[in-house]
């Protein structure tokens, strides 16, 4: 029509592959919904849990739940075999797809590192690829298969590692200290960018919580919510509180862990060998959506973290997520910890060390104002490293590396 300029015309769609359930991967599904938000069609391709239809389509989204599944706590050949079974599934998935509807970009998330192969036959035809490297996949290799773990393996590893980056058009990592490991293997400077793990705060959203005053009915409730593995060491975490059920037998405590993984029977006979099977309740697996309720009603939220080489650069998410809540933390003395937490703003242990970790728990209970205090302080600090600056950044790489955005009218698909 005469005098009516032109609808202006949608971007390309984006391809997300993930290694992981995408309902549960919340990094990626922060990123899909930042990218939906911001107007961009967006197709995923995850694994499949039992029960899943293999595709899903919701208006700009479709999942492709591809069949292969996650063998948590496995054997190497095992973790080795899923890795390549969903690699190649990926490749002929995206492939295909970009047949129907071309990508702008494909978003890869490790691990594993080597996962950018499926974006090849696209990347050969002009599509970027940005790789997020939510790992150290040589270090997570060694802690999590030390028996495997030699020079051989090592070589193998840094290579894999060195070939994936060389074939991405950009990298993201989740902090600042993963970002220095790259420039120091010799990544440039300009090729990474940080975008951190933290939590959506329309999600963790302290007033559509019911808010719970500290120890409100008389009992200290410590929470913890993620993977249920070596490398978060609940053993330590289990420990303390038999420590602390001990030191003072008036103070009634409690711990409720939400998550699954390899190590829940070992926790499971641990808490009854230390006696304290009925202080200690596992409420398996919930949903992302269901995190913010059971973290509203505790008082302390733990993020207990093994250190070694590996940890030694990770920052767990669940420090931001209780902060979000308004609880109290206390964490691992990780470096990544300190560079992005002022001191007093989480209770720091010693990884390793019930004892301390009691003692920090003990800190928390004894001391109303150190602990309002570190409340009012990691509050702000999330404030400044919310996920709505994190969002934008992660879009502005986007838009700078996606291709032909001269595609269909927004609002659904062909």
């Amino acid at each position: 029509m005469p005098g009516v300029p032109a609808p202006s015309p949608a971007p390309r769609p984006v391809a997300v592959v993930v290694h992981a359930y995408f309902e549960e991967d919340a990094r990626v599904r922060r990123k899909v919904e930042a990218l939906l938000a911001s107007g961009r069609a967006v197709e995923v391709f995850s694994l499949r849990l039992p029960g899943e239809v293999p595709l899903v389509e919701r208006d700009r989204l479709r999942i492709h739940h591809l069949p292969v599944r996650r063998h948590q706590g496995a054997g190497l050949p095992t973790y080795v075999a899923e890795y390549v079974e969903f690699l190649i599934r990926a490749a002929v998935g995206l492939t295909r797809a970009h047949g129907q509807r071309p990508f702008g970009l494909v978003d890869i998330n490790s691990l594993p590192d080597f996962l950018v192969v499926a974006g090849l036959p696209v990347r050969m035809v002009g599509v970027p690829i940005l790789l997020d490297l939510h790992e150290a996949m040589p270090e997570f290799f060694e802690s999590r298969f030390p028996r495997a773990s030699n020079r051989l393996a090592r070589t193998v590893l840094n290579a894999q590692e060195r070939v994936s980056i060389r074939l991405a058009s950009a990298i993201l990592t989740v902090n600042e200290s993963l970002a220095g490991r790259l420039r120091d293997i010799g990544v440039a400077a300009d090729k990474v960018t940080v975008i951190l793990n933290s939590p959506s705060l329309e999600l963790f959203d302290r007033v559509a919580a019911a808010e719970r005053g500290f120890m409100a009915d008389g009992v200290l409730r410590l929470v913890y919510t993620g993977a249920l593995t070596p490398i978060y060491e609940l053993d330590v975490a289990l420990q303390a509180v038999a420590a602390v059920a001990a030191a003072r037998p008036d103070l009634a405590i409690e711990i409720d862990i939400y998550g699954r993984g390899d190590s829940e029977p070992e926790l499971r006979r641990l808490a009854a060998e230390l006696g304290i099977a009925k202080r200690v309740r596992f409420g398996g697996r919930i949903p992302l959506e269901a995190v913010p309720g059971v973290v509203a009603a505790a008082d302390i939220g733990l993020a207990p973290t093994r250190r070694d080489a590996f940890t030694e650069r990770s920052l767990s998410t669940k420090i931001f997520e209780y902060a979000a809540m308004g609880k109290p933390v206390i964490a691992s003395a990780l470096p990544t910890v300190e560079h992005y937490f002022p001191p007093g703003s989480v209770g720091l242990y010693r990884s390793g060390n019930p004892d301390d970790l009691a003692r920090a728990i003990l800190a928390v209970v004894d001391d109303p104002e150190a602990r309002s205090r570190a409340v009012a302080a990691s509050t702000e600090c999330l404030a400044a490293l919310g996920w709505d600056r994190q969002a934008a950044a992660y879009l502005a790489v986007i838009d700078r590396l996606a291709v032909g955005d001269e595609r269909s009218r927004a609002g659904g698909w062909p």
